[in-house]
C-alpha cells in the first residue's frame, strides 16, 4: 500500500463497501463493485472472490478483476490445494511473496506475472462461504494491517454472499420439496386420503416428504419421512429416497425388504444421510395394511367403536450413517374394519423443545377419529399446532378404509 494511504483513507473506502446503492443490485453486479472497490483501497491490480461448495470441497471463482480468465476457464480449486485452497482449508489469512507453480493452483496467477498475494477467507460463523484474495503485479510486502482491512471486507463480502444464497437456496428448496409432494393422490376404490404440509418457520422446508402410489399388484404404498437436516441440501436427499423407494418398491412386495433396500442406497451412497421412514402397503382384498419402520414414529390407528391408539410397530433403525443391524427389518400386519383410519405424521408434530411427548400423543391419538380424512386433518392440525409458528416443518398423512 503507498505511503500517502491513510487510515482514514481506509476508513472511507469501507463505508464506501457498504453503499446502500450496492443492495439494489444483481450478487455479480454487487460483487464486482465489490472488488472494484478493494482494489482503490489496496492498490493491488487483482482481486477475486471464490466460493467454496462443501459438497465436493473445491473452490470455484465467482467475481474477479484482473485474472477474468479464470472465470472463462472455469477454474476449481480443491480444499488444500495451492493458496486459495489452504487458505479455506486453515481459514486463516495466507500471504504469498512468491507466485510460481510451486504455491498457487491456478495457472492464471503465476502467468499473470503476479509477485504477490494475500488472501482471507470468508466466513459466516466460522462456516467457510469461500475465500477472498488480492494481488499485486510488482514487489509487496502486505502487512498485518492489510490482513486486518482485508477481513473486514470479507465480512461485508460475506453479508452479501449469504444474503442471496438464502434467498436463492430457499427458492429452490421450496420449489423442489412442491414438486415431490404429491398434488393428487391415486384414485382407489375403499380408500382415501388427505394431508398437510407445514414448513418450519425457523428452520424453513427440509427433508420431510409423503407420498402415496399404487402397485402393478393393485396394492397402495403410503411413505412418510424424515431426512435429518434443514434447507436445499435436506429437500434434495429427500428427492432422492422418495425415488430410489419408488424403485425398490416395484421389485419387493415386504415393505421391511423395501427399507432394507432403501438402507444400502443411503449408506453407500449418502454417506452422512440419515433418514426416519415409515412404509406401508394397504392391500384392500384382505383389508390389511403391512408396514414398517425405519425409526419414525408410529401411525395412530383409529377403528370405529374403540379407543384411538398408536399402532403397536417397533421401529427398527434409521436408514443411512453407515448403521448396521444384524437382525432383520421387520413387517407388522395391521388389521383395517371398515371405516378405519390411519394418520401418519413426522415428529415434529407431537415433539416440543424441553417439554414431555407424552401429553401431545395423547393430544394426537385423540384427535384421529374413524372420520372423513379431511376432517381428521383439520382436527389433528387444530390440536397440535399453536398460534405460533412451527420451529421446523410437519408432514401429517391421513388414509381411511372406506365401507364396503
Amino acid at each position: 500500500m503507498s505511503a500517502t494511504s491513510s487510515p482514514t483513507d481506509r476508513v472511507s473506502v469501507l463505508e464506501a463497501i457498504t453503499d446502500v446503492e450496492l443492495r439494489h443490485m444483481e450478487l455479480d453486479e454487487s460483487l464486482l463493485a465489490l472488488l472494484a472497490r478493494v482494489r482503490e483501497l489496496f492498490e493491488v491490480d487483482t482481486a477475486t472472490i471464490l466460493l467454496y461448495d462443501a459438497t465436493t470441497q473445491r473452490l470455484s471463482v465467482r467475481a474477479t478483476l484482473g485474472i477474468e480468465e479464470e472465470i472463462r476457464h472455469g477454474v476449481t480449486i480443491d480444499l488444500g490445494a495451492g493458496f486459495a485452497g489452504r487458505v479455506a482449508a486453515t481459514r486463516r489469512p495466507v500471504i504469498l511473496d512468491r507466485v510460481d507453480q510451486t504455491t498457487v493452483a491456478s495457472p492464471a496467477l503465476w502467468r499473470k506475472g503476479l509477485r504477490a498475494l494475500l488472501g482471507v477467507p470468508i466466513l459466516v460463523r466460522e462456516e467457510l462461504i469461500g475465500v477472498l484474495h488480492v494481488g499485486s503485479l510488482t514487489v509487496r510486502e502486505f502487512t498485518e494491517a492489510d490482513t486486518h482491512l482485508l477481513l473486514l471486507v470479507a465480512d461485508r463480502v460475506a453479508l452479501a454472499i449469504q444474503a442471496e444464497t438464502t434467498s436463492a437456496e430457499r427458492a429452490a428448496t421450496t420449489a423442489l420439496q412442491r414438486s415431490l409432494l404429491p398434488t393428487r393422490f391415486p384414485d382407489v376404490a375403499g380408500v382415501s386420503f388427505a394431508a398437510r404440509y407445514v414448513p418450519g418457520a425457523v428452520a424453513g422446508l427440509g427433508g420431510d416428504w409423503y407420498d402415496v402410489f399404487q402397485l402393478p399388484s393393485g396394492r397402495v404404498g403410503v411413505v412418510i419421512g424424515d431426512v435429518a437436516g434443514h434447507g436445499l441440501g435436506a429437500a434434495v436427499v429427500m428427492g432422492r429416497l422418495r425415488s430410489a423407494l419408488r424403485a425398490y418398491a416395484l421389485e419387493n412386495d415386504s415393505p421391511a425388504q423395501v427399507l432394507t433396500k432403501l438402507h444400502g442406497k443411503v449408506s453407500h451412497f449418502e454417506q452422512s444421510s440419515m433418514a426416519t421412514v415409515a412404509y406401508a402397503v394397504i392391500d384392500l382384498a384382505d383389508r390389511t395394511v403391512t408396514v414398517s419402520s425405519a425409526g419414525h414414529p408410529p401411525p395412530v390407528l383409529a377403528v370405529p367403536g374403540r379407543p384411538s391408539v398408536l399402532a403397536a410397530i417397533t421401529p427398527d433403525p434409521p436408514v443411512g450413517l453407515g448403521l448396521h443391524s444384524r437382525r432383520p427389518r421387520r413387517d407388522t400386519v395391521l388389521d383395517l374394519p371398515d371405516g378405519a383410519v390411519l394418520a401418519f405424521y413426522t415428529d415434529d408434530l407431537v415433539e416440543r423443545r424441553g417439554k414431555a411427548l407424552d401429553p401431545f400423543l395423547d393430544r394426537l391419538t385423540e384427535a384421529v377419529t374413524p372420520e372423513r380424512p379431511e376432517a381428521v386433518c383439520g382436527r389433528v392440525m387444530d390440536a397440535l399446532v399453536d398460534a405460533a409458528p412451527t420451529q421446523d416443518d410437519i408432514a401429517l398423512l391421513v388414509a381411511r378404509f372406506e365401507t364396503r
